[in-house]
């Protein structure tokens, strides 16, 4: 186990989270539903199986060495993953990628790095051992939570600086650097995504006895969670799958995929870029999840709090914020220095746990 390690396979997955978007923006002359489904086939069934297969020894045998109620719960909460994973986009094309992702990512941070150990019961010492029935009065734990109470500020500061880009724009201004901007809209979609997206931190935590097997079969340490990770994706496939499907149909947009008019071939690429660059995320997190010691659920915090900054980053970059006046642009710096401040505070309760 080697936190240090941990911490850098967590920002390396949210640089991936922060940036997998970017390629769809290359998308010409489709509509969201068609990109979105193209980019999820390589998302939640190409790079989970080809990853899987070349990282996890008998990949196929550990899956059906697994128990149905451990394939069913996590494929579950899979589907129930993937709500998050289809509003997500939504999210993103009304309030941009910076605030979009510090809304949505804020609130999965919390409820995906507290549900678990509630559920397990670390918080009241329901399973009698020491990383469960001590997290609140030993150091280490109150070291995390604290780390987790600064990530909510940050995110609520993220949060009030767009609140501030709406009042301070015109409607041109705004959507000049993002088309759709809704704030109301946007929010609404971001407090659903980011509750469901929550999800994927329970379906890891339904199928630790995946992961077990796969050591059993001689994996590296490092990609046991990868096992778990076909499962997941599959129930977000699920999903995303019937949802885009129906659109195709309500729509009249089963036409993009043989649109003379659009560019296929280099739409389909810059798809299966944005979904090979998202999946990235969960396969750098199963690494990551793997070295951080008996306090592992709060790896989910350190990976929302990487996304959210990479994302932001990424959004200052693209000028989302041009136009807006000097104390909404201090907000959203100090919001994001908060969010990276949070990550060094849980990585050291992290390291004080080993």
């Amino acid at each position: 186990m080697n936190i240090l390690l941990g911490v850098l396979l967590h920002a390396l997955g949210g640089f991936a989270s922060g940036s997998f978007y970017l390629p769809y923006k290359k998308v010409n002359g489709w509509a969201w539903e068609s990109y979105w489904l193209i980019g999820g086939l390589f998302s939640w069934l190409v790079a989970p199986l080809v990853l899987g297969y070349l990282t996890v020894p008998h990949l196929f045998d550990v899956l059906r060495q697994a128990s149905t109620e451990t394939l069913l719960w996590t494929y579950f909460w899979g589907i129930l993953w993937g709500f998050g994973g289809l509003t997500f986009g939504l999210a993103m094309r009304y309030l941009g990628l910076s605030l979009g992702m510090a809304v949505t990512l804020g609130l999965c941070a919390v409820f995906g790095t507290l549900v678990p150990p509630i559920w397990q019961g670390m918080f009241g010492g329901l399973v009698e051992t020491k990383a469960f029935g001590e997290l609140l009065s030993t150091t280490s734990g109150q070291v995390i939570m604290a780390g987790l109470g600064v990530c909510v500020l940050g995110i609520l500061v993220c949060g009030f600086a767009g609140m501030l880009k709406e009042k301070s724009l015109t409607t041109e201004q705004k959507q000049e650097s993002i088309a759709e901007f809704d704030i109301r809209k946007g929010l609404l979609v971001a407090v659903f995504s980011g509750i469901m997206s929550a999800c994927f931190s329970f379906g890891l935590t339904a199928g630790q006895s995946i992961a077990k097997l796969a050591a059993q079969q001689g994996t590296n340490p490092l990609f046991v969670n990868n096992a778990i990770l076909v499962i997941i994706l599959l129930g977000g496939l699920t999903t995303n799958a019937i949802w885009c499907i129906y659109l195709n149909f309500k729509n009249k947009t089963f036409s993009d995929y043989a649109n003379p008019s659009a560019p296929a071939l280099r739409n389909v690429i810059f798809c299966a870029l944005a979904g090979v660059t998202w999946y990235f995320q969960f396969f750098f997190y199963g690494m990551g999840d793997s070295q951080m010691g008996e306090y592992r659920f709060s790896g989910w915090t350190l990976h929302m709090a990487f996304i959210i900054t990479f994302s932001s980053l990424w959004g200052l970059f693209l000028h989302e914020w041009r136009g807006a006046n000097a104390p909404t642009m201090r907000t959203i710096s100090l919001g994001i220095l908060t969010v990276v401040l949070s990550t060094v505070i849980v990585g050291y309760g992290n390291y004080l746990a080993s």
